[in-house]
């Protein structure tokens, strides 16, 4: 699960890459540019839901 979550958490960086590279060379702003970022923001957002999750999961919360 270790090994999950930190391929996770590349993919989450990568992903950042993406949109800000995408954003970058984007400067006119197309509808298409537009949607693509996007949909990387979505799935990045998926992606960090499912990091918390497994972080979540491997490191419980224990009130002492």
């Amino acid at each position: 699960m270790r090994k999950r979550l930190e391929l996770l958490k590349i993919d989450h960086r990568d992903l950042d890459a993406a949109i800000d590279a995408l954003a970058g060379a984007g400067a006119a702003g197309g509808p298409g540019d537009q949607l693509q970022i996007a949909r990387l923001k979505k799935r990045k957002l998926k992606l960090k839901d499912q990091i918390a999750l497994l972080h979540d999961y491997l490191i419980p919360d224990i009130i002492a």
